[in-house]
């Protein structure tokens, strides 16, 4: 049994008379079974020198070509209360539809008049920004009255001063006048006292001389009281020119001073013009925001705040709604050290969840349920997965994708890269390499394999 001992009972033993030896020790299974062998061997060595497209398997999920026909959730930018909503889960809106009422909840825009108070106020502000620039007017023309009047006065006090100056040169003519007749009559009562004394001229005559030269003397200080009020009349002049001046200067000034707080209470009154032009603007636009409209055609999603009477702040998502109109697209993540073989353009096979599919992953051409498609964008950062998220879109040069697939649904990718022999590939998986680092056709650099 054990086969110890050196004697064979195999070659001392006929056993081929027996059923049973001639059915297990039949020698023509050994023939059939090597030609199996050999067939076999010449078919893998032939396999292994047969194509094989080197790809990057990754799964996805659909999305669409552009971010404003993804699905969006709708805000309000005022806080609010639900007062009523005018869709359900799943209808279809047009652009500018309204979609709910809300009602305010913040004091200050309680009143329901409010617009129409706004626009009170407004009129009434900006009666008082024309009756300012009435006064402007006004006080306009009353400085330029004055100022024309204070010409005339000066004019006139110039013209005193030139009548004062004038008669103190009068007055000095005068009195110089007198002065010689001072004189005279002082030599002539000389020459009639002399001649009194020798005999030759009566009393009479000497008292007569002597009355006219006090006549003189009493002339001459006539004079310089005259002449001196002539002086006195020209400062008196200059004294009402200045006079004048500061009268007008301080009415000029006074004037100025109340155009200017007219000017500056108009410009008030047209800031406070402005501002509740922009508070009225604001009340309008506030009250149409009571309205949230859709923004675009597509599809109720869900009511994120459903309840009525539910208040919110301003921002907080109210319902979810999805673009009817929108580019089919799908978006694969690749790891960091595959990335340097994705290029724009490239070709990508996309398997759908829900479609059935027999995938090749290294011939594509004979896989079925799959769809062509082509990268169009990469992502210059990493995503928080740890991974770079690569966009594709419909290959126009395959058949078109199904149309009930759906935004958010499932797909697997595989990004085809370099055709290599099988032996190779197997070689490059046991050993842990990555696939063949290469150029697409449309780059000017030559296409080139680098081993690793």
């Amino acid at each position: 049994m054990l086969n110890i001992s050196h004697n064979k009972l195999n070659k001392k033993v006929d056993l081929s008379p027996y059923k049973s030896v001639q059915k297990v020790f039949h020698k023509r299974h050994y023939k059939h079974f090597n030609r199996f062998l050999i067939a076999f061997a010449i078919t893998v060595i032939i396999v292994m020198f047969l194509p094989w497209t080197q790809n990057i398997n990754s799964r996805g999920k659909i999305t669409t070509l552009t971010p404003d026909q993804r699905p969006q959730t709708i805000q309000s930018p005022i806080p609010g209360r639900i007062e009523k909503w005018y869709v359900r889960e799943g209808d279809e809106v047009k652009k500018g539809d309204t979609i709910l009422f809300i009602s305010e909840i913040k004091n200050e825009y309680f009143d329901p008049n409010l617009v129409n108070r706004t626009g009170q106020q407004i009129k009434a502000k900006e009666a008082s920004v024309v009756s300012y620039g009435s006064k402007v007017n006004a006080l306009n023309n009353q400085i330029s009255a004055l100022s024309r009047e204070r010409k005339l006065k000066l004019e006139q006090a110039q013209n005193k001063l030139l009548q004062a100056k004038l008669k103190v040169q009068n007055d000095s003519i005068d009195l110089e006048a007198v002065k010689i007749n001072l004189g005279i009559a002082e030599r002539q009562i000389g020459a009639i006292q002399k001649l009194y004394d020798e005999g030759l001229k009566s009393l009479t005559e000497l008292e007569e001389k002597r009355s006219k030269f006090q006549e003189s003397q009493a002339k001459l200080i006539s004079q310089k009281n005259k002449l001196l009020a002539a002086k006195n009349e020209v400062i008196n002049s200059k004294v009402e020119i200045n006079r004048v001046q500061a009268e007008y200067a301080d009415k000029i000034s006074k004037a100025q001073s109340d155009k200017f707080t007219a000017e500056s209470n108009q410009f008030d009154a047209e800031a406070q013009v402005t501002k509740l032009e922009s508070d009225f603007t604001n009340y309008e636009i506030r009250n149409d925001l009571y309205y949230i409209r859709a923004p675009q055609d597509g599809f109720i999603n869900k009511a994120i705040k459903g309840g009525i009477g539910e208040t919110f702040k301003e921002g907080e998502e109210l319902v979810g709604i999805m673009p009817s109109n929108y580019d089919i697209a799908v978006e694969m993540f690749v790891d960091p050290i595959d990335l340097p073989l994705v290029h724009k353009g490239e070709k990508v096979r996309v398997q759908f969840d829900g479609w059935p599919a027999i995938v090749f992953s290294g011939w594509p051409n004979i896989s079925y349920g799959t769809y062509g498609a082509k990268v169009v964008a990469i992502e210059r950062f990493i995503s928080d997965n740890g991974k770079f998220r690569v966009l594709l879109a419909p290959d126009e040069d395959d058949h078109p994708w199904p149309d009930a697939i759906r935004v958010g649904s499932g797909a697997k990718t595989i990004a085809l890269l370099e055709d290599v022999p099988i032996w190779f590939e197997l070689w490059r998986k046991l050993n842990g390499f990555p696939p063949n680092y290469y150029q697409p056709e449309t780059d000017s650099k030559p296409k080139t394999a680098k081993k690793q």
